[in-house]
């Protein structure tokens, strides 16, 4: 089947995935609250979320700190599959679909988390880590942004 990455750029970017995938619920808490704190309007997506102002008050929140361990565990799926594009497709569609057509979620978005997320790399891991999982991200966005022109957003 065809492939978006070379082999030794899937085993780059596996290997820095892993190291953040370690902690997929602090680290998927530290990307969303970063969202909502830089980002607020993104807050606006998720009703009880609203009336959260602090960080702090956010990082305690089981329903963030589910949803980051949702976003972690989706693209850790998607990074077991970069080496067949047919399934890695098979799972940002259903989720691109879903991000569009039921929770209307503008698809800039998908982008901000996925800046967020190299960010952290790049604090945690350095720049090497977050080089070599860019093109996982341009990937996931791409494909997210296809499925949305697809659906008529």
């Amino acid at each position: 089947s065809s492939t978006m990455f070379s082999e030794a750029e899937v085993q780059s970017a596996r290997s820095a995935w892993e190291k953040i995938y370690v902690d997929a619920e602090d680290n998927g808490t530290t990307v969303l609250v970063r969202m909502f704190t830089e980002h607020p309007d993104t807050k606006s997506y998720f009703t009880h979320f609203k009336g959260m102002d602090s960080a702090e008050e956010m990082r305690q929140s089981d329903q963030i700190r589910g949803h980051g361990k949702r976003v972690f565990t989706a693209i850790n799926d998607m990074v077991q599959h970069l080496d067949n594009s047919e399934a890695f497709l098979g799972i940002v569609n259903p989720l691109g679909k879903k991000h569009a057509t039921q929770l209307k979620i503008d698809p800039k978005n998908f982008r901000i988390i996925c800046d967020i997320i190299l960010q952290l790399m790049e604090e945690k891991f350095g720049g090497d880590c977050k080089s070599s999982f860019e093109k996982v991200t341009n990937e996931i966005c791409t494909h997210l942004n296809n499925v949305y022109k697809e659906v008529g957003w």
